[in-house]
């Protein structure tokens, strides 16, 4: 019986498995399953027992629905209603389904945290190469020593069949955003009455393989170039940080550079990553707390929990409705329910807990990874002293007109103090993501951060 089988099974075998090398990849008669019994990256094909969770039958169709002239989508299931809603007063019937964390806001905002459950709906699907480059991944890609860097990896999902936490953590690290991407979306840090003050950035993200003239035959420890450019407000505007991701952080941790508009000067930035502060976020995310999660999984040990039906944020399009103003979307405690979408899928589970000897601020992480998209759907943090602190949500929704799965905004909400962080919200902006950006290795070095921190 196949490793991914026991796993899902949940056997005492199963857990004995997890606990051998990280080193091993699947054998060619498993990577067979790839597009039969499993879609093409890995995640069950058939639906649940009871029809609740459907089969997957290819993903949203390209002309699901249309693009607005600023590249917004129409919402595909704009005329569902609710199957039902969780408040405080039936949380409890619901609980199997939810995480600890997702209970805590419950208990947290009695009178206004509620979720509308919609139907499932597995709209996730993914371009032909992204496909054919994870079935050779599943046999060739390797962990290198302690877990910390990928070997024979250059697209597509790293680990369709995982053994073990690490390869589930690192197909959420390197999954398929689109090939290059920019991007105007805000940042608030809303505060225990509600109040917030917009901060706008303007990223640029691009897998190295997609790069205007690089030579892919050349070997490069760079796995994507990432920049983030502060357009608003006036007292930030014109920092700039620049982030060159590395495949394998054992030989070469990441690199980070930030630019100072008002110093007018680069300098080295090694506090982007890991616990550092989170930019223009008033202290409520870390640097790995963008895109969920990010950065080396060095200091953490991973287990893998294996695989349970959860409600998630999904199918996110009402939020992202262009018509909306972010007035209608932030509120004291937590986002508008009413613009929020829950749906019952499948995730895989992952404790992260730190290792003996280092340092983070939160001691232990639950991951709760959408199998369809390998996506971090929920994040549940703990602080040093075993007590839930953050619970991070992430909004996803599938760009069918481009077969690209990736988030509407991250929800970071801090139990202790009220207060919580979203990130990636663009209603009131200028256009939706740009997936036909076009960028060069010469726009992602450092001499260039100078360029475009002009304000």
């Amino acid at each position: 019986m196949s490793v991914h089988k026991q796993i899902l099974q949940g056997g005492a075998f199963a857990l004995s498995l997890l606990a051998t090398s990280v080193m091993a990849a699947v054998s060619p008669a498993e990577a067979e399953k790839l597009g039969t019994t499993l879609t093409p990256i890995g995640a069950e094909k058939a639906g649940n027992a009871d029809g609740s969770i459907p089969e997957w039958t290819g993903g949203l169709p390209a002309n699901a629905g249309t693009a607005d002239s600023k590249g917004f989508l129409s919402n595909p299931f704009a005329s569902e209603q609710p199957l039902y809603s969780i408040t405080a007063a039936n949380a409890d019937q619901y609980k199997d389904k939810l995480t600890a964390g997702q209970v805590a806001l419950f208990k947290r905002y009695p009178e206004s945290y509620k979720m509308n459950v919609y139907p499932s709906h597995r709209t996730a699907a993914y371009p032909q190469h992204i496909l054919d480059a994870t079935k050779k991944n599943a046999v060739s890609t390797k962990l290198v020593a302690g877990g910390n860097g990928l070997e024979n990896y250059v697209e597509g999902v790293t680990f369709p069949i995982p053994a073990n936490g690490m390869e589930v953590i690192w197909n959420h690290i390197t999954r398929y955003r689109g090939g290059s991407v920019q991007r105007f979306i805000t940042q608030m840090a809303v505060q225990s009455n509600g109040s917030y003050s917009p901060v706008v950035f303007h990223d640029e993200f691009t897998f190295r393989a997609n790069l205007k003239g690089v030579d892919t035959s050349k070997a490069s420890n760079v796995m994507f170039y990432f920049k983030q450019r502060v357009t608003a407000p006036s007292r930030l505007a014109g920092n700039v940080l620049l982030v060159h991701e590395t495949i394998d952080q054992v030989k070469e941790p990441r690199l980070a550079w930030v630019y100072n508009a008002g110093q007018r000067r680069v300098r080295r930035a090694p506090q982007v990553a890991y616990d550092g502060p989170g930019t223009a976020a008033d202290g409520l995310r870390t640097s790995d707390n963008f895109d969920m999660y990010n950065g080396a999984p060095d200091r953490y040990d991973w287990k893998l929990v294996g695989k349970k039906e959860l409600l998630i944020p999904y199918n996110a399009y009402k939020l992202d409705d262009p018509k909306l103003k972010y007035d209608e979307i932030v509120q004291a405690g937590h986002l508008n329910p009413e613009h929020l979408r829950y749906e019952l899928h499948r995730v895989w589970e992952v404790e992260a807990t730190l290792k003996s000897g280092q340092r983070h601020i939160y001691a232990k992480r639950h991951f709760f990874i959408d199998e369809d998209t390998w996506q971090a759907a929920v994040i549940d943090h703990y602080d040093g002293r075993g007590n839930l602190w953050r619970v991070a949500e992430a909004h996803a929704q599938y760009y069918y007109d481009q077969n690209i799965p990736w988030y509407t905004a991250e929800a970071l909400h801090d139990l202790q103090n009220g207060r919580y962080l979203v990130t990636g919200l663009k209603n009131e902006e200028s256009k939706s993501y740009d997936f036909s950006y076009q960028a060069s290795e010469a726009d992602y070095t450092p001499a260039a951060l100078r360029n475009a921190g002009i304000r």
